[in-house]
């Protein structure tokens, strides 16, 4: 049996009367979309209701799914306590979906649950839904920071375990749009905002889902969007599948944009295999990308390629330009996929025979020992953006006056503790921003200035 219909909605707190206390009255649109929709819920009558948040537990590297047989949650954080909602989980359900994820290559399961009560993303749907249906189970499932393609495998494996389970399901993509669509809102503006806005309601109301995989994280993030991992997810559930999609309502009167879409399922189609037709087009774009990249960057590629593959080190090649094998230098190669930093590592000082040996020592590094991250995987291989930085030895300097965030790194020393920060990167525009990053990573205190400081240039090898 397949999905009946999904359905993507937002979650402001204070569409919740005794929260909004007469302020929901500003987002009338969404909580009359909001009604249509739980009326529609009703009309099916599923057994399950799939619920995806970005506010249950979250990781960087796993899509965690809630364990146990229920749970509850209030709005107390949000001064309403006596607004309650409590939830049976579909245990049988969740049991298969967890034995074919373990059967594939997705990271998710239902380890390392930080907080059992139920959030807000999830509640708020199905505060709707009560008021017209309650006899459902649900599953609950987190979002993480792991690349968009992920998000859509963990959709169709969900479609898959209902396909087997035989459930009456409906999925709610539980996720609000851009936070910064006002300077008056919250969370200030930025240009951004608008754009994603109106770009994620013209692909989810027509039922673009192919578009949903190819957002940059840079324009994620400068948006501040909550729900993008949740449409994925969600749209991933409906691969292969021709779907009739239905905008109900959006505004953002608070700054915060709330958008409501309805989905439901027609024929199949292979020319809905967005996962495989993403696959190959960025298949042509890496033939492109690799074309321009230059001797660094390729040596990068392949070595991490054969450590990945073979699980061995590739031999130092014989046909590198010749300084390569001549000089030293310290070097970090950063890993992205589709703008999304996926590793990142490499020596201040040079401690290879040359630096063709730096680089491939450090590319297997950033792929597969950055804490931040899980080893690269085989599959990622072909979307991986790679970078190089070859650096220039290290400069003592006496104040911050002599960085400058564009054309130096800066190295910041206290004991035992170093952190370094390359120069040039996007969101780091003030040496502020710069030495308090460097002092972050080195587990310094950003206001304690009693620091050595040193300074250092790069040549960044990059295909733009």
């Amino acid at each position: 049996m397949a999905i009946e219909a999904g359905f993507m909605v937002p979650h402001p707190p204070l569409i919740i009367p005794d929260v909004g206390r007469g302020n929901e009255r500003g987002i009338q649109k969404t909580i009359d979309a909001y009604d249509e929709v739980s009326r529609e819920i009703a009309d099916i009558a599923p057994e399950l209701i799939i619920v995806t948040s970005p506010h249950t537990t979250m990781y960087g590297d796993y899509f965690h799914i809630s364990p146990g047989m229920s749970a509850k949650g209030s709005f107390a954080n949000f001064r309403a306590p006596q607004v309650c909602i409590d939830v049976e989980y579909d245990v049988q359900f969740r049991d298969a979906l967890c034995a074919n994820i373990a059967k594939s290559d997705v990271r998710a399961g239902t380890d390392g649950e930080r907080e059992p009560a139920l959030d807000h993303g999830t509640m708020i749907p199905l505060y709707f839904v009560n008021k017209y249906y309650r006899d459902y189970k649900i599953i609950r499932i987190g979002l993480s920071g792991m690349p968009l393609m992920e998000n859509y495998r963990l959709g169709q494996l969900i479609a898959q375990t209902v396909d087997e389970t035989e459930r009456r399901a409906v999925f709610i993509a539980s996720g609000d749009l851009s936070h910064k669509l006002l300077a008056s809102g919250p969370y200030g503006f930025s240009e951004d905002g608008p754009k994603y806005d109106e770009r994620i309601m013209k692909d989810m109301g027509n039922g673009d889902f192919k578009n949903l995989l190819s957002y940059d994280d840079r324009f994620l993030r400068s948006a501040a969007e909550c729900g993008h991992g949740s449409f994925t997810i969600m749209a991933g559930a409906f691969d292969g599948v021709k779907v009739d999609a239905k905008q109900l309502s959006h505004e953002g009167p608070f700054g915060v944009g709330y958008g409501i879409c309805s989905f439901y399922p027609a024929d199949k189609s292979d020319d809905r295999s967005f996962l495989d037709i993403y696959e190959k087009s960025t298949e042509e774009e890496r033939k492109v990308r690799m074309a321009k990249e230059d001797e660094y960057i390729a040596l990068a590629r392949k070595s991490l390629e054969t450590f990945i593959i073979t699980r061995g080190h590739m031999p130092l090649p014989f046909n590198l330009p010749e300084e390569m094998y001549q000089e030293r230098a310290g070097a970090f190669v950063s890993l992205h996929i589709n703008g999304q930093l996926r590793g990142c590592i490499g020596t201040i000082a040079p401690v290879q025979e040359n630096l063709a040996m730096e680089i491939i020592e450090n590319a297997v590094s950033a792929g597969t020992k950055d804490p931040r991250f899980p080893p690269v995987k085989e599959s990622e291989l072909p979307f991986l953006e790679i970078s190089v930085d070859v650096l220039s030895p290290a400069e003592d300097i006496s104040s911050p006056d002599e960085l400058d965030v564009k054309e130096y790194g800066v190295i910041v020393n206290k004991g035992f503790k170093r952190g370094l920060l390359l120069p040039n990167l996007e969101g780091v525009d003030t040496i502020e921003e710069q030495l308090s990053i460097a002092k972050q990573k080195a587990g310094i205190s950003p206001a304690d200035n009693d620091v050595k400081l040193q300074r250092f240039r790069v040549v960044r090898h990059e295909v733009i």
